[in-house]
């Protein structure tokens, strides 16, 4: 068995490799970058070594600093966690090269399963069922456009090295081709290093249907059954569960079994998993659902299938790298119950689901029977522009689909974070709406009717009252009105704006000079109104300022140029996303203050659009 064990990731993957690491006395070693230094992980494990500046080009992703950690520290094995290095083969035989234990599969099957074209013509021949589209080397614009039209439209193009919902895009007419590859291989370049494309048939009503497959170095490769992560937001999982909502068993047993098949055609070792695309506009059939692509390391989402299979995948990484057997044969696994997860991000639905950074002055996670959280952050830690803005993972267990959701619910519900903003509130509504609630949901849901579950919510009558209580000195008795109960009304403010509140309490000896509200998953501050207190520009000034810090990707407008509202300006890139700012108004491009390929601080002034009489 593996004795100690460096961790070549961050954030709560770490955190969750750590603690399995730990309950099988290995000893583990944490690296990190500057922005990292006092993370959570960093702080669990038995040892952490600094690996370089912030930015993951110079840190998580520079192999000789972290096989140099490895080397230092005396560490026997490295686990890549997922995302960063977890699929390059490359690092993959560097790690074997050097004498140490890798972590997952063999660099032979990371090569044949990394890029989605190779993948898919192998799987073709070992009788796994295909998504029609193109898959070759030519990548001229024209060429795509046309192979795009002979597909028909829609279309998705995908990046081939791309994972993790980025490096996708949906087209939806010739019109649009050209750009949305254009933004597609940027992307693709700046997250992969690699801009190739393939594209493929757009299913009109899809389901993300995958299955958790494991191999050993033995021969043998079990499934542990399906979980269906349909709820996404711009090709990003949202919610994901386990088992698949609308399986039945004979579809459940051909599906698991093109995914064994899958895994075996590449001698697959380790945990992976195997992704599907379903025809969710009926039934769920065998025969209309489609591989897409295989992840060759564990996922974010696996903590529902530990939830209904008793079983810790991290656990098994380890034993089967160290040359153990499977733990459990086919025949030993069985579903019991239901899991659901969700992702808890630092950001703010409200405002386009830009990202929000700054420390955690508050951070309190909702519980429930059967729940689960894994994060990599704590209460005072710091969300910082540079990674992926994941706060948590939130998780819940239920004897069947129905309390597994009301569980995970009400773990959102209780959740508060300030004064960070998370999309909590966007959680608990996508739970609550019809179509998730009956299980028909597709991968289009929250495209159609994420504007009404991103609106924000509203604290209600009683919760302002009980915080306003706390505000008002005891002194200050409530007002008499004739045949009615003491009550007066008082001004306050609630993230900044005014608003009037009914006082039904004698007050407090000790007035707080601020409350925070907590309430549905989300959080406000609730302060005394004054009369002198500063205020921000005024809404239609036109400016157009930096959401957050960032690196202007391209300039679309010039300095004098005539816009209409909603005209793309600018796009700025940001936690390894893709952010455009548009006009606000129609107007004309007054003032223009940055280059593509700049970097900007969050309230920047990045441009000013004046109205046009």
């Amino acid at each position: 068995m593996i004795t100690s064990l460096l961790i070549a990731n961050r954030g709560e993957i770490a955190c969750r490799i750590i603690r399995t690491a730990r309950a099988m006395g290995i000893r583990t070693v944490a690296v990190y970058s500057d922005a990292d230094a006092q993370a959570l992980h960093v702080r669990e494990a038995d040892e952490a070594v600094h690996i370089g500046p912030s930015p993951t080009r110079e840190s998580y992703l520079v192999a000789e600093r972290i096989l140099a950690a490895a080397k230092a520290t005396g560490a026997e094995a490295i686990h890549p966690g997922y995302g960063f290095l977890s699929e390059n083969a490359a690092f993959a035989q560097s790690v074997i090269d050097a004498g140490l234990v890798w972590v997952g599969p063999n660099p032979s099957s990371i090569t044949a399963m990394g890029l989605k074209d190779a993948a898919k013509t192998l799987m073709a021949k070992a009788g796994v069922p295909v998504t029609p589209g193109y898959m070759g080397a030519d990548q001229d614009t024209a060429f795509l456009a046309r192979e795009a039209a002979k597909i028909g439209y829609p279309v998705l193009i995908k990046a081939v090295a791309g994972g993790g919902g980025k490096g996708m895009r949906l087209v939806e007419s010739a019109d649009a081709f050209a750009d949305a590859l254009a933004s597609c291989k940027r992307e693709a370049a700046a997250s992969f290093g690699n801009d190739h494309v393939l594209i493929e048939k757009y299913i009109a009503s899809p389901r993300h249907i995958e299955v958790q497959v494991f191999g050993d170095r033995h021969g043998n490769v079990v499934h542990l059954f399906e979980r269906d992560c349909s709820l996404q937001r711009r090709h990003q999982k949202v919610i994901e569960e386990a088992p698949a909502p609308g399986m039945d068993a004979a579809t459940r047993e051909a599906l698991c079994a093109a995914a064994v098949r899958a895994a075996k055609a590449v001698d697959y070792v380790g945990a992976g998993t195997i992704e599907f695309i379903a025809d969710g506009s009926g039934a769920l059939s065998a025969d209309r659902i489609w591989f897409m692509e295989m992840n060759t390391r564990l996922q974010v989402e696996h903590p529902v299938t530990e939830a209904i299979t008793g079983v810790d995948l991290v656990e098994w990484q380890l034993r089967v790298a160290s040359g153990e057997r499977l733990p459990l044969a086919q025949h030993d696994l069985t579903i019991d119950g239901w899991a659901m997860e969700a992702r808890l991000y630092a950001e703010d639905p409200a405002k386009g689901f830009l990202p929000s950074i700054g420390r955690l002055e508050l951070l309190q996670f909702g519980e429930a029977e059967g729940g689960r959280i894994d994060t990599g952050v704590y209460e005072g830690a710091e969300v910082s522009p540079f990674y992926d803005p994941m706060i948590a993972k939130v998780i819940a267990w239920g004897d069947d689909r129905e309390e597994a959701r009301e569980r995970l619910g009400a773990m959102l519900q209780d959740t508060a974070v300030w004064p960070v903003r998370t999309n909590a509130s966007f959680l608990v509504k996508a739970l609550q709406h019809p179509d998730f609630a009956a299980g028909t949901i597709d991968t289009g849901l929250i495209g159609r009717d994420g504007e009404e579950l991103a609106q924000p919510p509203v604290p209600s009558a009683e919760a302002l009252r009980a915080a306003a209580a706390a505000l008002v000195p005891a002194a200050i008795a409530p007002g008499l009105r004739l045949n009615a109960p003491p009550r007066r009304t008082a001004w306050f403010l609630l993230d900044g704006e005014k608003i009037e509140i009914a006082i039904d309490a004698a007050g407090s000896d000790e007035p707080s000079n601020g409350v925070l509200v907590t309430e549905q998953g989300q959080a406000w501050l609730l302060a005394p109104w004054r009369r002198d207190g500063t205020h921000g520009a005024a809404d239609g000034s036109g400016a157009i300022l930096a959401p957050m810090p960032g690196k202007v990707i391209t300039v679309d407008v010039t300095a004098g140029q005539s816009v209409v509202r909603g005209q793309k300006l600018l796009t700025l890139e940001a936690m390894k996303m893709e952010h455009a700012l548009t006009a606000p108004f129609d107007g004309v491009v007054a003032r223009l203050e940055v280059t593509a390929g700049q970097q900007v601080q969050v309230d920047a002034l990045l441009a000013q659009i004046e109205e046009t009489e």
